[in-house]
């Protein structure tokens, strides 16, 4: 399915350049962009006729053309821990979820002062990670580079707080819908618009290569998280269909490549799925190949999904898993992760809601499988 925008444009991405572009539109002079970016950014106005120093001609040229705001708050769930998942109504009809994680602990496991939001930048998922609620319902459409920022524009509203770190590691792709998350990143990243440091977004991919390369390329120093999941090609096979076409070897020269251009450190997301990727011998592999990129590891034991039918391993399985990697002198974290209680694994509020209004059908359960005895058949 094509992208889907709203009929109004919301201005929540655009850049000076392209707000002067506006108002020249509307017969109007070069500083009103700069009144308007004050109006959108700085006091987070919801509506044109809320900026008191615009003529009346812009403002109605504004309004007939353009808008401020297309996604509606549904639903905020908060648990014991005080993670907090937001889901929003998009103007389609569909729904995306956004998770706010509290200081103390960031969502790519380091401890920290900062809030984190994790933002999603499609709507479902083509890729079919067979963990993942996300891609249950299929790809509907990418998120537009405005229905990205309007996520952190309005948890900072809900929550009376500034986010200060941002992951993409929500609903969908992000690489894949590379066009809209880069200038998203742009306006996020500028002083003119949300501000948030560079070196706190992190954008996270099942391993896209080439847009890897083309992210490294990307001018703003944002950090890379791989969705890596499993250390062989035979286990990533299993439950990652995107190993097919980009092998861990094509994975791993991007990474370099990465590297080569970029001074972050690379962080390896792998979810510990019992009897699946939770070996000795996937361990030593993680860590083998964390050490050869001097990535981090962020270990998180796998977050039930309503359809699915895969389980973490017990803690000690899990604590085991950590010590071996650590043991090859990699940096690793075990997060026992937040959120657990309000259904935090991604996509997965969001296919509740569509499944009970009849959106989407009801995902059928996929039967379990373990692929131990094929990985070690030999």
């Amino acid at each position: 399915m094509s992208d889907a925008v709203p009929i109004s444009t919301s201005l929540l991405a655009h850049t000076p350049e392209e707000l002067i572009s506006v108002v020249a539109q509307a017969g109007e002079k070069s500083y009103r962009a700069k009144q308007l970016i004050e109006w959108i950014h700085r006091k987070r106005v919801e509506t044109f006729d809320e900026m008191t120093n615009l003529s009346k001609p812009l403002l109605a040229y504004l309004n007939e053309h353009h808008t401020l705001r297309t996604l509606t708050l549904a639903r905020v769930e908060g648990s014991a821990d005080t993670t907090r998942k937001y889901l929003f109504k998009l103007h389609d009809g569909r729904f995306v979820e956004t998770v706010l994680i509290p200081a103390s602990v960031s969502f790519a496991g380091e401890r920290s002062n900062r809030r984190t939001l994790c933002v999603s930048s499609q709507v479902g998922c083509a890729y079919d990670c067979k963990f993942c609620a996300s891609g249950l319902a299929g790809f509907t459409r990418n998120l537009t580079a405005s229905e990205i920022v309007e996520q952190i524009v309005q948890v900072e509203k809900h929550a009376g707080e500034r986010i200060d770190n941002l992951v993409f590691m929500g609903m969908g792709e992000p690489l894949a819908n590379y066009n809209n998350v880069t200038r998203a990143i742009t306006a996020l990243n500028a002083q003119w618009g949300v501000n948030i440091g560079a070196r706190h977004i992190t954008v996270s991919t099942s391993g896209l290569a080439p847009q890897i390369k083309k992210l490294a390329e990307f001018p703003l120093q944002v950090r890379l998280a791989i969705s890596l999941h499993g250390a062989s090609d035979e286990v990533r096979n299993q439950i990652m269909p995107v190993n097919r076409k980009h092998p861990l070897d094509e994975l791993f020269e991007a990474l370099h490549f990465w590297r080569q251009h970029k001074k972050q450190r690379i962080t390896f997301e792998f979810i510990l799925i019992k009897d699946i990727n939770d070996s000795d011998e996937q361990a030593r592999l993680l860590a083998h190949r964390a050490r050869n990129i001097d990535a981090k590891v962020n270990l998180i034991p796998y977050n039930t999904v309503d359809g699915l039918q895969w389980e973490r391993p017990d803690v000690p399985q899990q604590d085991r898993f950590r010590d071996i990697v650590a043991s090859h002198d990699v940096v690793v974290t075990l997060r026992r992760e937040k959120g657990h209680d309000i259904a935090a694994a991604c996509g997965q509020l969001r296919l509740r809601e569509e499944t009970q209004l009849g959106i989407i059908a009801a995902p059928v359960p996929e039967k379990r499988r373990s692929i131990t005895t094929e990985i070690h058949a030999d």
